[in-house]
């Protein structure tokens, strides 16, 4: 946590306006995150995945800094575009698209979209058609593995690499340019290695294209970046050494144009949530050591991520120094599932009582855009960008 939000928390506090959960984001983190990616690969344009975080004043900054942005929405095209962006700083990454969207997105002047199968292809080269937009591209999105990552995606974007060339050779005889080819390899990846693969299918449907007469040109990297939550994680430099040797050695000489989506590793360090505790319970009067602890925030208002216990945050207390017991992390809200730590609790200080407030680290991304709308009538996630 920074100086800078900690300040920001002690104030509030004495202002007398610290009821309920919020999440505060420093811009000199974000500012900082995004200068190293751009260090680590210089040739690579960096698209900052607007999900993670849509806060306007961190998309103007990031707008200010020369970033492009990955985009999932119409809204969030309009997003960027008001933070100061160009169209042509936009991608349209979203593999699942409606039509009527894609007209829009046409109309604000994108010109960049993922596609996944024919489908698709086919719905941005009718919408073209009814705009009369010119130059569009698309690049073809493949299935990776995602091991390593600790938030791995499912099989529902991408497909197979020999589908791919199926894929961009059909986008290219609807008059769309076939753009290049794009992957992820999960999120919060951990394995600095984990692009090679993906690189070795991307340059393989680099050469099965050029045997059609269709030269690609760009390999999306994606996301995957990860942010330190209780575990140490590799710098941005090691994943851009990595990376650069992977390009290498798939495609020798001829490097593509790249670009990357940096979410997560562009925002999650720079936002912390204080929450309150609600209730210190047990289950028996037995001897069993474990507790339940019930926050303010759970799995509806922004910790959606602790769903299978897969992102495991830093929680800390002003009682640090005391005995730790294990216990189960919950939300305050009337659904079972909203239960954050059981399978492997957590371990806070015996000494944690109703009304302590904690602080819950490498919240900046996915938190606030997974917050709930009034679900047991609590309101989304307060947010402070300073």
């Amino acid at each position: 946590m920074t100086e800078r939000i900690r300040d920001f928390l002690q104030d509030r506090r004495r202002a007398g306006l610290a009821d309920g959960p919020v999440l505060v984001v420093d811009l000199e983190v974000v500012r900082e995150n995004y200068e190293k990616f751009a260090r680590a690969l210089p040739d690579t344009r960096v698209f900052y995945a607007v999900k993670a975080n849509p806060e306007p004043k961190l998309l103007a900054m990031l707008a200010e800094l020369g970033s492009c942005f990955d985009t999932a929405s119409v809204a969030e095209i309009r997003m960027a575009l008001e933070a100061g962006a160009t169209p042509d700083r936009i991608s349209f990454g979203n593999t699942i698209k409606k039509e009527r969207d894609i007209v829009r997105a046409l109309e604000l002047g994108v010109r960049l979209f993922a596609v996944d199968c024919e489908a698709e292809v086919e719905k941005i080269a009718r919408s073209v058609g009814a705009t009369g937009a010119e130059d569009t591209r698309v690049f073809c999105r493949i299935l990776c593995d995602g091991a390593g990552a600790e938030w791995p995606l499912s099989r529902k974007f991408g497909c197979e690499p020999e589908m791919a060339v199926g894929v961009l050779e059909h986008a290219h005889r609807l008059g769309l340019e076939a753009y290049g080819v794009s992957f992820h390899v999960g999120s919060q990846q951990a394995n600095t290695e984990a692009w090679d693969g993906a690189l070795a299918s991307a340059s393989w449907i680099f050469r099965e294209c050029a045997e059609r007469g269709i030269a690609l040109s760009m390999v999306n990297l994606g996301g995957g970046f990860p942010t330190k939550y209780l575990k140490d994680v590799p710098a941005v430099e090691a994943y851009g050494n990595s990376i650069f040797q992977a390009l290498s050695k798939h495609f020798g000489n001829r490097l593509p144009e790249t670009i990357i989506e940096p979410g997560r590793g562009m925002v999650g360090n720079a936002g912390v949530i204080e929450s309150e505790v609600v209730l210190v319970s047990k289950k028996s009067r037995d001897e069993d050591e474990v507790r339940w602890v019930y926050l303010d925030i759970g799995k509806f208002g922004g910790l959606a991520e602790t769903m299978d216990e897969s992102i495991r945050y830093r929680i800390r207390t002003e009682h640090d120094d005391d005995r730790k017991v294990p216990c189960v992390l919950a939300g305050p809200t009337c659904d079972s599932a909203d239960v954050m730590y059981e399978k492997t609790p957590y371990w806070l200080p015996v000494s944690l009582q109703i009304g302590d407030l904690v602080l819950i680290e490498g919240t900046g991304a996915y938190t606030s855009t997974y917050s709930s709308v009034a679900f047991n009538g609590l309101p989304p996630l307060e947010t402070h960008v300073i």
